[in-house]
């Protein structure tokens, strides 16, 4: 969850049973249960999961009620706990992209989530096998005709008010509203049927890094018992839901999940992240001369920030007359005055802030004022998806590649992708860990024979799904 987030909320006494002790299972206990989630999940024929805050603490976000929870700091007199880095800077976990392969392989059918940090759909989990209860830190939403914007800045509301920026459809422009709910405001309906639809229709609902305390969200999962289902619940304390569950593990979700995944013959995929910038160079006529103005702004509109931008340097190849320059605040901008007939290239380095895949990358843009370009629109998913493949492929950050061009007489705009960070999930986390680091290998005899059976369809099990490509 976002610590924004927590500071936004207005006070409320009652947050529920905080700062309960931490349970693990023992290393044999632990690994059974794993094998015995692996069937279920196996076996199931409509998935669901529902997660908490403790599938996104690994990324560095802390959860609501653990030892060192937000609620239970806040209880204890000591305030908001720190993160370990920016908000917007969090990478899905290891559970996150577990999910994402799941569900690519027809094994899970939808997701359920009391989270507001955005990570489902920054992992690339499908917006329409999501259902976010208590709205997203980094969405709005269009009241009128109902249209979202992902962003890659927190929002600076919470509680379904107005936010400084407008609907883009030319038809509505409509002032926009943030999608996360405070204390006293009632889950949004299409979520919420939605979800409710989903745990009727589960034979398996999956219960991740959640304390089930707050309601109504915490009684859905139960709805799939109603109807002949079955609950399994994965956290590190226990729950009011406990005793209804077919399946209670305390453990470390990732190494949970890593385990089952293992057991599925399944590989975790790596999280590559795209940033996104837009190049504006606008220009007017003066006698013989060209005035010309550069911005780089966030293709959300110039109030956004680029919050994985550091600086960006400016040079020009090809002219020895024409200085460089370093731009250090945002919005980026630089202006400059050539002749009409001055033809050169110029060259953006962008510098990307810490905690990044790599420190930069760079654009070349090729300027002739005399001459307009053609403008176009490149198929945003399959180039995206393109750069993933090549990236992964790479095994490294930087590559780039410009999505759209519009160009006027006297403006030209254009919109380029980046990929800013590539996060795999080493192997040492597909084996199953106490707390007190004693490890066991999940190419244990007992997960070998598990796994044999699955993968070859024995006693009614289908074979895994075949593995996306690139």
């Amino acid at each position: 969850m976002s610590l924004g987030y927590a500071e936004k909320l207005s006070y409320r006494e009652d947050v529920g049973t905080v700062g309960m002790p931490e349970k693990f299972d023992s290393p044999k206990l632990l690994q059974g249960k794993i094998e015995e989630l692996a069937v279920m999940v196996q076996k199931s024929k409509h998935l669901v999961v529902f997660t908490g805050a403790g599938i996104s603490t690994s990324s560095g976000i802390p959860d609501f009620r653990g030892p060192k929870g937000v609620w239970t700091m806040q209880r204890a007199g000591k305030g908001v706990p720190d993160a370990s880095l920016p908000f917007h800077r969090a990478a899905p976990t290891l559970t996150h992209m577990a999910l994402v392969e799941l569900e690519r392989a027809g094994l899970l059918k939808f997701v359920i989530s009391q989270n507001v940090d955005s990570l489902h759909l920054r992992s690339g989990f499908p917006r329409e096998k999501l259902s976010e209860l208590h709205g997203n830190s980094f969405k709005e939403v269009c009241p009128c005709c109902k249209t979202e914007y992902l962003r890659d800045f927190e929002i600076e509301t919470i509680g379904l008010k107005d936010t400084p920026r407008r609907c883009a459809d030319k038809n509505c422009g409509a002032r926009l509203k943030d999608t996360v709910l405070d204390w006293e405001d009632a889950l949004p309906p299409e979520e919420m049927y939605s979800a409710e639809e989903q745990c009727r229709t589960a034979d398996l609902v999956l219960c991740l890094g959640t304390s089930l305390q707050i309601t109504p969200a915490c009684n859905m999962p139960l709805l799939s018992i109603k109807n002949g289902g079955k609950v399994a619940i994965v956290n590190l304390q226990a729950t009011p839901k406990d005793k209804k569950a077919s399946l209670v593990i305390h453990g470390l979700v990732d190494k949970v999940i890593a385990g089952v995944m293992y057991i599925l013959s399944l590989r975790i995929p790596p999280y590559i992240r795209i940033d996104f910038i837009q190049l504006l160079l606008r220009h007017t006529v003066k006698k013989k001369c060209v005035r010309w103005t550069l911005r780089v702004t966030s293709v959300h509109g110039m109030r956004a920030p680029l919050s994985f931008l550091r600086s960006i340097e400016v040079s020009f190849p090809d002219r020895s007359d024409m200085k460089p320059v370093v731009l250090m605040e945002q919005p980026f901008s630089l202006q400059r005055e050539t002749s009409m007939t001055s033809i050169f290239s110029m060259l953006l380095t962008l510098n990307f802030s810490d905690g990044y895949g790599c420190s930069s990358s760079s654009v070349e843009c090729h300027v002739n004022f005399q001459k307009q370009k053609e403008s176009f629109v490149r198929d945003r998913i399959l180039v995206l998806q393109e750069m993933k493949c090549t990236a992964e492929r790479q095994s490294r950050a930087g590559q780039q590649s410009i999505l759209e061009r519009e160009s006027l007489p006297r403006a030209e705009t254009s919109i380029h992708a980046f990929v800013t960070n590539i996060v795999r999930y080493d192997a040492e986390d597909l084996k199953v860990a106490d707390p007190k680091g004693n490890w066991i290998n999940s190419s244990s005899s007992t997960s070998n024979n598990l796994t044999k059976r699955l993968v070859k369809g024995a006693s009614g099990y289908p074979a895994p799904a075949k593995k996306l490509k690139c």
